[in-house]
């Protein structure tokens, strides 16, 4: 063997998952590597994953790397497409609408952004499509994303002049001494991640008037260059808009508005408000099921991570505080054993699907509680993945009992039998404080984040076990739970304004232990950027029958049960 010094080669190798090796110039992008080669991809390319590492298609490769596509039908790759959708809008409605206020608000189940205004009255029919021809001359014209690294002071000092405040307060609290802006022909903004590099890219949009506002409409991962249906869910728009009356009367609409409160000293405030509202809202359903009268079993759904335990026992004592003695029933002691559980198509245990239950079981034993007899229900122990014996009860006459579970909306739970005597909810983290006006929070980071820290604390699972699994369980929520819920009689926002700052020291920690080059890890990183935007909270200022203690520990309710006689 021979070694000796010599001048770097002009040209590199880059080689892709399908065992293929390509040679290029040193400092080509990883966009002009993959343009060179046809690739063989079920939805169309807007990313790279280089060496490990999730990256823009504009990035320079200048060492022999390993590149793998990402595409529009990948998470990461949904969310680079749907972020540079989103400034396509912004910068195209800038242009019509210089005096206006675009606000990004929620995601719609069949794909796409809820968006208002301000400072302008409703869109018109003629104002919408003129927006969307705007958004397409744009994308004829293939222009370029252009990032740029600047100066923290320059960026505040650009969102001051531009008049976006919650961008300022945003960022005054940044420790990082400078920001990634992008610029899309003049409009120059802030957005939280990477982008595709021209406009051309974004081929696949629509814009659709509804509910005083409009959908940016963009097509789902599961088939990613078409439109899902555009679907009304009214029980979820107006659980939004509440919510977003909740966070003005806390004077906490964004992130910034968030960190300053904090900063302020005002965060034992802000907690006590944000429970008062949760309780006020529990109360009021337990008065709508005592008005009903007939209602003997009140059915709690939602996705994994959402507070269904906690809001199912908070909502008992409501009811008892009425007169009514209820029962609540965990769903999720009626897994089956481990070994008896389902695999998805990737051969993995699938917990999110309705067979991971004992649907016989929960059925009879449903029946045989409502007649007044006794019963030995089940408990299920999740470190041995296996049913155990649990508590004997008998409800008394007229007791009514609580099942929540993430399937309590599904029509193949219950016997039919019982379904006239149920009283439906649907329950969910609902987040509408967003980062900034542009800049949404998802919801589904706010469950992730509460699951990584509840799995670590209570499963003994690391973070990366739990991240690892999360792909499973959106594949369930979107097969079993989604569409289901809109049947809810009354949905419920699980969501805590000030939930973040307290989940961000618990949760990094657990995060910063993902080993990287990892497939968990490029997930690790884009939450621990995520949390960075939040100033901590101490969790000694939760209360104790707090939805968040189901998930950081110390719930005074956890165990809590409502014998029958």
């Amino acid at each position: 063997m021979t070694i000796k010094t010599t001048t770097p080669s002009t040209n590199i190798q880059v080689h892709l998952p399908d065992g293929r090796t390509l040679e290029g110039p040193r400092g080509a992008s990883a966009e002009a590597f993959l343009q060179a080669v046809q690739i063989d991809s079920p939805a169309p390319i807007v990313g790279a994953i280089i060496n490990g590492d999730l990256h823009e298609l504009t990035y320079v490769i200048t060492m022999e790397s390993r590149l793998e596509p990402v595409t529009m039908a990948d998470a990461d790759g949904s969310r680079i497409y749907r972020r540079s959708l989103t400034f396509l809008l912004e910068a195209a409605f800038s242009a019509l609408f210089p005096k206006a206020i675009l606000l990004i608000d929620h995601s719609v189940a069949s794909g796409g952004y809820y968006c208002h205004v301000h400072g302008h009255d409703p869109l018109t029919e003629q104002e919408l499509a003129n927006l969307e021809t705007e958004m397409r001359r744009m994308l004829d014209a293939n222009l370029p994303f252009v990032r740029q690294e600047v100066t923290l002071a320059e960026a505040i000092a650009h969102f001051e002049a531009q008049g976006y405040q919650d961008k300022v307060r945003l960022f005054a609290h940044r420790r990082k001494p400078y920001v990634t802006l992008y610029r899309l022909g003049e409009h120059l903004d802030y957005h939280h991640g990477y982008m595709v590099p021209t406009t051309g890219y974004l081929k696949w949009f629509a814009l659709a008037g509804s509910n005083g506002g409009f959908t940016l409409r963009f097509p789902r991962r599961q088939n990613p260059t078409a439109f899902s249906p555009l679907e009304d869910f009214p029980k979820l728009l107006a659980a939004f808009r509440q919510y977003g009356g909740w966070l003005e009367r806390l004077g906490t609409d964004s992130v910034g508005a968030l960190n300053d409160a904090i900063h302020a000293g005002r965060a034992r405030e802000l907690i006590l408000v944000s429970e008062a509202l949760h309780e006020q809202h529990i109360a009021a359903l337990a008065s709508q099921i005592a008005e009903r009268g007939d209602a003997r079993l009140v059915l709690i759904a939602g996705p994994s991570s959402s507070g269904k335990t906690t809001f199912a026992r908070r909502l008992a004592v409501q009811l008892l505080a009425r007169g009514l003695s209820p029962f609540a029933l965990e769903m999720d002691n009626y897994f089956v054993d481990r070994d008896d559980t389902p695999k998805d198509e990737n051969g993995e245990f699938d917990f999110e699907t309705i067979e991971a239950l004992n649907l016989k079981l929960l059925g009879e034993q449903l029946e045989i509680l409502l007649a007044g007899q006794e019963v030995q229900i089940p408990r299920y122990n999740f470190r041995l993945g296996k049913s155990e014996p649990g508590d004997v009860m008998r409800l008394r006459p007229g007791q009514l009992i609580i099942l929540e579970g993430i399937h309590g909306l599904n029509p193949r739970l219950i016997p039919a039998s019982l379904a006239r005597q149920s009283f439906r909810l649907y329950a969910s983290a609902l987040t509408q404080l967003n980062l900034d006006r542009h800049n949404r929070v998802s919801t589904t980071d706010t469950r992730l984040i509460r699951r990584i820290v509840r799995d670590a604390r209570e499963r003994g699972y690391s973070a990366a076990q739990t991240i690892s699994r999360w792909e499973s369980v959106r594949r369930g929520e979107k097969r079993h739970i989604f569409p289901y819920q809109e049947n809810t009689d009354v949905m419920f926002n699980s969501a805590l304004a000030y939930e973040m700052s307290v989940l961000r020291p618990l949760a990094e920690p657990l995060l910063r232990q993902v080993a990287p080059h990892t497939p968990e890890f490029i997930e690790t990183k884009r939450l621990l950027a995520f949390l960075e935007w939040f100033l901590p909270l101490e969790s000694d200022l939760v209360p104790d029958n707090s939805i968040l203690r189901e998930f950081i520990g110390g719930s005074i309710l956890k165990g809590f049960k409502v014998w029958g006689g």
